[in-house]
């Protein structure tokens, strides 16, 4: 089969390489949609090591492993490969484990479907996950008190997912800090409950008097820094007060106002060693999708198949990116002759 070689810079080379084979609880995969993620580029980048880094997907179940009871072939279905192991997604054929594996109805299209599985899966450790995330309550144990949630970069892949998690918790009001892309998440936000918009294309200070003004003299004890770049995670913890808590899609910032704690939330976990974290999370998922209340997010094609990894990963590098996920139909692909 072809696959993508992701390498610093990015460049990617495309080479053949051998079908993987699914181990006793994997799924493999005919992959007809890749995403991508910004982490795609970044690892061979931080570790020097190149790869196949796509860990997004959704297609057709080709084969199963010899404990996989949920799935079996020709089933359609969306998943988040393992990272760092085989069988990534900017591939002909991809590996996924079956707890992090949804199936997904006729009317969501694959490229829908691919925009879903890592970023909702880091925003649910970010919310949801007692040791490494904010505990924040479950979907399944909706709240009845009132929590402040201030989720930075809601506009976001990982943010836009936060927020619709956020809500099945009934956790509000949820203060989104977005800019021209606020748009994609303005329906999911109910005014009644102090649900509100601040545009960080403002400024600094008026980022934080903003979350003050939302917060209307309510105690801000949690938020999601999904953007985590420069002072965004200070402006928080300004309108915080004293034993805060951020998590943070990358590592600290440094020493905040105001005592205020950070961390940086790791979404491997949704892997090993807490699986019923994880299987728990992708079942929600599924049954989100199923019943209308968790939305793909908005994406764009990026032509060429695996052919056009380079240019998704450059533009994601550049910025480019703004309220939208780039996919890649893999049957695009030059010189792809889909056998197994």
């Amino acid at each position: 089969m072809l696959e993508a070689i992701v390498s610093s810079g990015p460049k990617v080379k495309i080479v053949n390489s051998p079908v993987p084979k699914p181990g006793p609880n994997q799924v493999l995969i005919k992959v007809a949609v890749a995403a991508a993620n910004p982490k795609d580029w970044k690892v061979p980048e931080w570790t020097g090591k190149e790869g196949n880094t796509g860990d997004d997907g959704a297609g057709i179940v080709e084969a199963v492993g010899d404990k996989v009871s949920d799935f079996s072939k020709g089933d359609r279905v969306a998943g988040f490969h393992e990272m760092s192991g085989p069988g990534g997604t900017y591939g002909e054929y991809a590996l996924f484990p079956e707890h992090l594996t949804i199936h997904i109805a006729k009317d969501i299209s694959f490229e829908e479907a691919s925009t879903i599985p890592l970023t909702a899966a880091t925003a649910a450790c970010g919310l949801f996950e007692s040791d490494g995330g904010l505990g924040l309550p479950l979907p399944s144990s909706p709240t009845s008190e009132t929590i402040p949630l201030v989720i930075y970069g809601a506009s976001g892949s990982v943010g836009a997912f936060a927020v619709q998690l956020a809500k099945k918790s009934n956790i509000h009001p949820l203060i989104c800090v977005a800019s021209g892309g606020a748009k994609t998440i303005e329906h999911l936000l109910d005014a009644s409950k102090g649900d509100a918009i601040v545009d960080y294309r403002k400024g600094d200070e008026a980022v934080t008097q903003g979350i003050k003004s939302a917060l209307a003299g309510k105690t801000l004890k949690h938020a999601l820094d999904t953007t985590a770049h420069g002072s965004t995670s200070a402006n928080i913890a300004k309108a915080m007060t004293e034993g805060g808590t951020i998590a943070r899609t990358l590592g600290p910032e440094g020493e905040l106002p105001h005592g205020v704690k950070q961390f940086q939330l790791s979404v491997s976990t949704v892997h090993s060693p807490q699986q019923e974290f994880g299987a728990k999370m992708f079942k929600l998922f599924g049954q989100g999708l199923q019943h209308g209340w968790l939305e793909p997010r908005p994406y764009e094609v990026v032509r060429g198949g695996l052919n056009g990894v380079e240019k998704a990963l450059a533009d994601l590098k550049a910025g480019k990116a703004s309220a939208v996920k780039y996919v890649l139909r893999i049957d695009e692909t030059d010189g792809l002759d889909g056998t197994a």
